[in-house]
This record gives structure tokens, sequence and C-alpha cells, in this order.
């Protein structure tokens, strides 16, 4: 393909600059030409119809003296720097029309194939104005992207003949995780955890930080009364504690090739990333330090521990654009690696898939290593399909066989869940939306039990 015609290509699908005729030039022209063949038919001269139709093509050119020039033609773009994959965001576009003519447009922006939007945007613009415009758009894979490119095309009222420019572009964009859980969990832990029926509070009595004086209410314990206080005050007051703060969590988050599998919003490894960020952001939130460590075959990222609300962004600069690899996960290599990094006593949480980590016998003597020091928790997404299928009536045989065939993988996991449990390794699996709450809510537990 030679450079005009790829040219020419381009300038046809939306992507380049040049003239262009309109579909209404080319029906114009369509319908006198028809006639005018006719007539040829019929007695009229060859000559005279091809000049008619040049004269008719050329008077038409006229009507790019009524459009704007390209150097009269401004745009910008207005587009957040880091969005969050799967939201909808608004995109404002500003055109300016420097000319004294009117335009009437078409354009669109230059965004990756991934995102998800609807062009093109069409609208008009007086003579010696300007218009604001914007669209709505969605980015459902995490990334680092560059927007170079803003691809316009207009034409004066008449409509004959189009113009097209592109427009280039510096802005970057960011798409990170979906942090809605993270949010909902800074903004009121307890109501966050209400579904799960966990309190943010000390089990035992009187062991922990204290946290503050408050009124004495039904269900309190009557040895957490403060005497002084309720002397001073004539009223009953009791004692408040609070889990004791400067815990150390770390994070471990698989990005091996069973982390690829499709769910209905994403992938394993998508929710995995919202449900470390949301516990990451309570941990952080009650004072603890937080590391966090992404594998597979190798070690990608290591967030080293660190407290307080402004590690969150060095976390997520970190994870944000992790990718799932084709390999199998290095589950040795990473317990290697946190027994050399981590050298305090922490809580563990492995976010992988549970299948896999079941089917690696050769991981007990690391395992049996680290919980000498560490508590240890592996959270996965629970297989749907399979507890759909061992659910399903047995209306023939091959839903039967099916149905056979999905108990006997559940019972085979309960067994080898059984089996490493009793070695003091426990694991979680949850449904796709409740994967960041049970990891919440466990992380609480730990908290409130004094395990750590």
């Amino acid at each position: 393909m030679t450079k005009s015609s790829r040219n020419l290509l381009g300038r046809l699908l939306f992507q380049d600059k040049g003239i262009l005729p309109t579909g209404r030039l080319l029906i114009v022209v369509g319908i006198v030409s028809l006639l005018l063949t006719i007539s040829g038919i019929f007695g009229l001269p060859w000559p005279l119809v091809f000049l008619v139709d040049l004269l008719i093509i050329g008077v038409s050119l006229c009507d790019l003296f009524l459009s704007p020039k390209k150097k009269e033609v401004g745009m910008s773009r207005q587009i957040e720097e880091q969005l969050e994959r799967g939201l909808e965001y608004k995109v404002n576009l500003h055109l300016h029309n420097a000319s004294h003519h009117e335009m009437f447009i078409e354009l669109k922006d230059g965004l990756p194939q991934s995102f998800q939007v609807r062009f093109p945007l069409t609208g008009r613009i007086p003579a010696s104005n300007s218009l604001t415009g914007s669209y709505t758009m969605v980015a459902p894979v995490r990334g680092d992207y560059k927007l170079n490119h803003i691809y316009l095309r207009y034409r004066s009222r008449y409509g004959l003949w189009s113009k097209q420019k592109t427009f280039h572009t510096d802005d970057q964009v960011k798409v990170i995780p979906d942090l809605t859980e993270t949010r909902k969990v800074l903004e009121d832990p307890q109501r966050y955890l209400m579904y799960d029926g966990l309190k943010i509070r000390k089990q035992k009595s009187g062991s922990g930080e204290f946290s503050k004086i408050r009124t004495y209410v039904t269900g309190d314990d009557p040895r957490m009364i403060n005497w002084r206080q309720t002397a001073k005050l004539q009223e009953v007051m009791t004692n408040e504690y609070e889990p004791e703060h400067g815990k150390y969590i770390t994070i471990l988050i698989d990005c091996g090739r069973m982390m690829g599998a499709e769910l209905k919003k994403g992938n394993r490894l998508e929710k995995a990333l919202e449900a470390a960020m949301t516990v990451a952001a309570a941990a952080l939130n009650n004072g603890d330090y937080v590391s966090v460590i992404a594998f597979s075959r190798t070690i990608k990222s290591y967030v080293p521990p660190a407290k307080g609300m402004a590690h969150m962004q060095t976390i997520l600069e970190q994870i944000y654009s992790l990718e799932v690899d084709a390999a199998e996960s290095n589950y040795a290599l990473v317990f290697q690696h946190v027994q050399s990094v981590q050298r305090k006593r922490s809580l563990l949480l492995l976010f992988s898939d549970v299948h896999t980590f079941l089917n690696e016998d050769s991981l007990l003597f690391y395992f049996q290593r680290l919980r000498r020091q560490h508590l240890f928790l592996t959270i996965g997404v629970e297989d749907e399909t399979l507890m759909k299928r061992s659910k399903d009536e047995p209306i023939d045989v091959k839903t039967a066989m099916i149905k056979s065939m999905a108990q006997q993988q559940i019972m085979e996991k309960k067994r080898d869940k059984a089996k490493w449990e009793k070695q003091g390794l426990h694991m979680l699996e949850a449904r796709e939306e409740k994967l960041a709450s049970t990891a919440v809510s466990h992380y609480i537990d730990v908290l409130n039990r004094g395990l750590l």
C-alpha cells in the first residue's frame, strides 16, 4: 500500500487530515449524472454531459470557502489523570471557531480501543464562537495510556464538502483498580462490616489500647466502669478499649495464570487488587503497618511496610498496573521472600486461587517454617459455576454426571482444606462481590481476638 493510499484510507476512517465529499454531494452528483446519461442516450452530446458534470463539481467546491479554514479551528481536552477501572467518567472537549462562518462538526476522540465510548459526536458552532461538549467513557483495563489525537470533521451549512483535521494532544491517564469498597471502609468501617456481624472492638475485657470514656449502656462489662468519672459526673461511665495499633499486615497478591479466570466483572486478579487495597486502607486507617508483595513466577513488586494513609498512594503506584502472567505461580519463592524481608510477626493475607494452592504439596515445608512466626490466611474467589452445577436438578443423564463431578470436586477440596487447616493454615473462599468484605472481616477478627 502506497503512502497516498494509506492517507486516503485514514481520511475515510476519520484518522487523517484532508477534504472529503459528503453524502449530500454524492447524491446530487449521482442524480444529475444519471439524468445527463439518459439524455446522452437520447441524443445529448457526450462532451456536453461530461462538461456539465465537471461544472457541477467545480461549483460545489465553492462550498469549501463557506467553511472555516483549518487554522481557524482550535480544540482542547479536559480529562482526569487518574481513572478507576469500570467507573464512568466525563470528558470535556472545548472547540473554538475563530472564522466568520458557522460549522457543523463530527468528532472522534483518539482513545484506546479498550475504552468504552460512543462516537462520533455531532454539533453546531456559530461563527466566532466556542462550544464546550462532553461525553462519558469507561476504562475497563488498568494501565497507563497516552491520548495523542482528537479527530474533527466539519462542514458548512450546505454540507457538500467536509474538511478533516487531526489535533495533537499530550494527555496521559492512569487507570487504577476500582476503589469503591476502599472508600466505604474509610467512610465508616463499622457500617461496612455490618452485614458480617463484626464489631471493631476488643473481645478480651480491658485489654488493648484505651480509647475513651463514655456513658455506660446495657450490655457493657461492669468491670470496666470508671468509678472516679462516675462519682464526678453523677452518671455511670465506662472505659472503652480498642485493638492495639502498630501491627504488621503483609498482603500477598498472586498474579499467576489461574488469576486470569474471567468473572462477572473483570477477572480474579482485578478482584484481588480491589480487595487488597480495601484491606490496606482498613489497616492503615487503624494505624497498622502494611506491606505488599505481588508475584507469579518471580517477585513482580514489593512495597516495604509503612503506616499512615499516605502509604496508600505508594501501594497504589506499585500495583495498579499488575497483569496476569501466562505462567504458574512460584509459592515457594514468595514464602522465602517473606522470611527474608518480614522479620516481625505479621498477618499474611494471600490472595490466590485456593484450588491451585491446595495442589502444591511441596509447600508444606515452607509453610511450617512460616507459621512459627506469622499468621496465615489464603483468600480466593468462589467458583460459582462449580457451586451452581453441584445444585442442579439431575433431569437427565448428562446433568446427573455433571452434578456428580462437581460434587466430587467440592468434596476433594474440602478434604484438602481440612488437611492444611490441621497444619494451621486457614483458607476462605467468597463470592467475587464479597471478597473485599471477607478479607477485612478476617483482619478485624484477628485484631479483636488479639492473635497478633
